[in-house]
């Protein structure tokens, strides 16, 4: 399968070009590291608020994504991230767009059948998971990092979507986007006694390194555990790109702890314009 996250004409984003081709008005991506104005170590397209980076030089950022893909700033949305399991549906566009005061709170899945909402979420090797529904154009966005993907958050996204929209799961486009991925990702026994709970198939997902420790893909974790929710296997599209061995292009908090002691991060994005 081709790379499903494209860049194009050196935009300081990756497009999701497939799904942006077949569906006229869609817009969906992740964003680099280069090309915006934070300073180090933040450099330079960071777009999260709450990792210290100036506020002013974060919205800016911000608003330069929104601009590049066409929406307005307004209908940037987001959530707070805890790195857990709860999706929360969106019926307006604004929320956390230039201030962690209104961010939706303790949450890390947001859908909407809205045009006009920019869902977003931010990353530094966690696993983004977009849904589209094509019938209805219901949109969802993830944050799967190890805890969110064992709490099963792309299962709770099915579910939800299917509550709200009547989308059944067989009907569902996934794409699992730029991560850490198993070449980089090493994790000891407290997190893979959770991992073997989390999927049937989760031995896919994991490789014995040394010393009780294991290379973990999440990606391939969540895959899994979309199959067990329904999800059609082609209907599933997964990245190539690495978080942790590109950090040339992405911000990855496990590769550069160790050096700046932290980072910036990454957007995931994915809206319909309004008519």
């Amino acid at each position: 399968m081709r790379e499903p996250f494209v860049m194009v004409e050196e935009k300081p984003f990756l497009r999701l070009l497939e799904w942006e081709s077949r569906f006229p008005g869609l817009v969906a991506g992740f964003t680099i590291r280069a090309g915006g104005e934070s300073e180090q170590p933040y450099g330079s397209f960071n777009m999260g608020l709450h990792v210290g980076d100036e506020q002013e030089h974060v919205v800016s950022n911000r608003q330069k994504l929104a601009q590049e893909v066409d929406m307005p700033f307004s209908a940037w949305t987001c959530a707070d991230q805890v790195h857990g399991n709860r999706v929360c549906q969106v019926m307006a566009a604004g929320a956390g767009k230039d201030s962690l005061d209104d961010v939706i709170k303790s949450t890390d899945g947001l859908f909407t059948g809205q045009k006009g909402v920019l869902l977003t979420s931010f990353y530094a090797d966690c696993v983004p998971l977009y849904f589209l529904h094509p019938a209805t154009g219901a949109i969802g966005l993830a944050h799967a990092g190890w805890k969110g993907t064992v709490g099963r958050i792309a299962e709770e996204m099915v579910k939800s979507m299917q509550d709200q929209f009547q989308a059944k799961p067989g009907e569902l486009l996934v794409a699992i986007g730029p991560s850490i991925g198993g070449c980089c990702y090493e994790v000891d026994d407290r997190i893979i006694t959770q991992v073997r709970a989390s999927a049937k198939d989760w031995e896919a997902a994991v490789t014995a390194s040394q010393n009780n420790r294991y290379m973990l893909d999440l990606r391939q974790l969540n895959t899994a555990i979309l199959l067990e929710s329904g999800i059609v296997r082609e209907q599933i599209m997964t990245t190539d790109w690495c978080t942790s061995c590109r950090t040339d292009m992405f911000f990855s908090h496990r590769k550069e702890a160790g050096i700046a002691g932290t980072t910036g991060r990454m957007a995931s994005y994915i809206g319909w314009k309004a008519v």
